[in-house]
């Protein structure tokens, strides 16, 4: 066998094989219709654009909710990338196929995943996560309230390590390796880092357990007070009220320990104060001045009926500077609108006791169509005196109801003075620029969640379904919502308790305890007000009446 001749043939072979094939250039006929095609599309995406950012905004300018308005905004620079890149990609098939034609399809494809990754993450950040938190406004649930700012921050954190490796992938590099690299990393990184995710799944289990809400007050293991201001991924950012300045717990050390939270059920906040009186006053007369002074200050908690009528002996209170009121006179308007909103609440909790009663006498055996009219007619009478009123329009083909706010809503109507109660409030002069905001978004926040669970009670009484022998538990439900967290309309067990503790040689011991309307105002500060207030009136009251002592 010749050798020799075998080695030339298979070098020459193997010397064929290396050799570059030859670089096809597209045709001038090629490269006519890539650049029609790319003209075509460009005027295509121009219209495109036209009709989605000038067309359509304008007509949803006249729709009362600025959803897609906002939408639009959000996606018009992601729009206009994708249009532009989209055409490049289009045109670019017009001029065949060959190696650099298919690194820049590649290339172009990719930055297309580049810019939709883009485009939807501006779009939770800056629209999903707003209306996300308006919704979350409108729940009493605290859950969502912790998860939505964790979605916050780690939805696009996902979003764009699966955009960045599709990117990779469809321009040819191959992730099988660093995946295995960062797999091997991660496994060091958690044993190193198992603090910070022991802070993480404690971050969890408050989600979970919902201890408190953004906002809320919480007394701290040391006797500090604090709020929370941030839930992180690590830490919990709150603010100390008395040192003014942020603490960063670590979530696993604030998931340990007793948290007491100081806003809830209710922002009212019971204060007590010891007081010394000569042993030979009469227990009675100072019992009973020690009562009227707590009564007297327009913060307090108390009967309305007596807190007016001890209103002008209560010395000591702010007055009246520029346009602002005196701080009397300011109470006085408070405490009055506020007689009219318990009196308004007590009519309705009484109208859904009867209506209660009502479906339990008409439920046995089953609701025909003639008690389920009886039932909502009276439902509608309460709607009335609440302020709402129920809409019929056709959604679709079908004829839709559900409640809506009267277009004036009458003053006496529960949500009227609910909204005069708080306008009132406003205007009292100790009250801080931030207040200004918290008094009206608390209020409106609970009156979007009234008509939500009466909305949710109607369409039960319209269609009960499988229902109908628990309309009556909802209707509880309600009236116990409304009682526990929207408003009391009784608060006699929170009245000034005044008792006499104790008698030390020539002076008697009394515990004075009250509560204070809303320890949030005032930057957190009205409590410690008002209690001084309180303790300079009691000094002021009893040296007139002979028997303060310093005890």
């Amino acid at each position: 066998m010749n050798y020799t001749l075998i080695a030339q043939t298979a070098k020459s072979t193997s010397t064929a094989s290396v050799v570059p094939p030859p670089l096809i250039l597209p045709t001038g006929a090629q490269i006519s219709a890539f650049f029609y095609t790319f003209g075509a599309s460009i005027v295509i995406a121009f219209v495109l654009y036209i009709l989605l950012f000038h067309i359509l905004r304008s007509f949803f300018r006249r729709a009362e909710k600025d959803t897609a308005l906002f939408i639009l905004g959000i996606l018009q620079i992601p729009a206009i990338a994708i249009f532009i890149i989209a055409s490049l990609k289009l045109s670019l098939s017009q001029l065949g196929s060959g190696k650099i034609i298919n690194w820049m399809d590649r290339g172009l494809t990719a930055f297309l995943i580049a810019a939709f990754t883009y485009g939807i993450t501006l779009l939770f950040t800056e629209a999903g996560v707003y209306y996300l938190k308006d919704y979350a406004r409108k729940t009493e649930a605290v859950w969502d309230d912790v998860l939505i700012p964790l979605l916050q921050n780690f939805i696009p954190v996902i979003t764009y390590l699966i955009g960045i490796s599709l990117f990779f992938s469809t321009i040819g590099v191959d992730l099988t390796g660093i995946g295995l690299a960062i797999g091997s990393i991660t496994v060091v990184l958690g044993l190193a880092v198992k603090d910070i995710l022991s802070d993480f799944f404690s971050g969890l289990v408050l989600l979970v357990d919902t201890p408190f809400r953004f906002g809320d007050v919480i007394s701290m293991p040391d006797g500090s007070i604090a709020i929370i201001k941030h839930i992180g991924i690590r830490v919990t950012k709150l603010y100390l009220i008395n040192e003014h300045c942020e603490v960063y717990t670590p979530n696993t050390t604030l998931g340990g320990q007793n948290i007491v939270n100081l806003s809830r059920p209710t922002t009212h906040y019971a204060y007590t104060i010891q007081v010394s009186v000569r042993v030979d006053a009469d227990a009675v007369v100072a019992t009973k001045i020690l009562q009227q002074i707590i009564l007297g200050h327009p913060d307090t908690l108390g009967n309305l009926d007596e807190k007016l009528e001890h209103l002008d002996s209560f010395a000591a209170l702010r007055e009246a500077e520029g346009d602002q009121l005196s701080k009397k006179e300011a109470g006085r308007l408070r405490l009055l609108v506020e007689k009219d909103v318990n009196s308004q609440l007590h009519k309705i909790e009484q109208a859904f006791e009867d209506l209660v009663r009502e479906i339990k006498k008409l439920e046995k055996g089953g609701l025909n169509s003639e008690e389920l009219k009886t039932l909502q007619k009276n439902y509608l009478e309460i709607l009335n005196t609440i302020g709402l009123v129920v809409i019929t329009e056709y959604k679709g083909k079908r004829l839709r109801s559900h409640l809506e706010e009267q277009e004036q809503t009458e003053k006496k109507t529960l949500i009227g003075l609910i909204r005069q109660w708080y306008q009132a409030w406003l205007k009292d002069p100790d009250l801080v620029i931030e207040d200004q905001h918290l008094l009206p978004d608390e209020w409106e926040q609970k009156i979007e969640l009234l008509k939500i669970k009466l909305n949710k009670l109607f369409q039960k009484l319209s269609n009960p379904g499988v229902d109908e022998t628990r309309l009556d538990d909802y209707s509880l439900k309600l009236v116990e919502w409304l009682h526990d967290s929207f408003k009391e309309s009784n608060t006699a067990w929170k009245e000034p308790q005044v008792q006499l503790t104790d008698i030390q040689g020539a002076a008697m011991q009394f515990s004075v305890r009250f509560y204070v309307d809303n320890i949030q105002l005032e930057h957190w500060r009205r409590g410690n007000r008002v209690q001084n207030e309180v303790r300079r009136e009691m000094v002021r009251r009893l040296r007139q009446a002979y028997i303060y002592t310093l005890g």
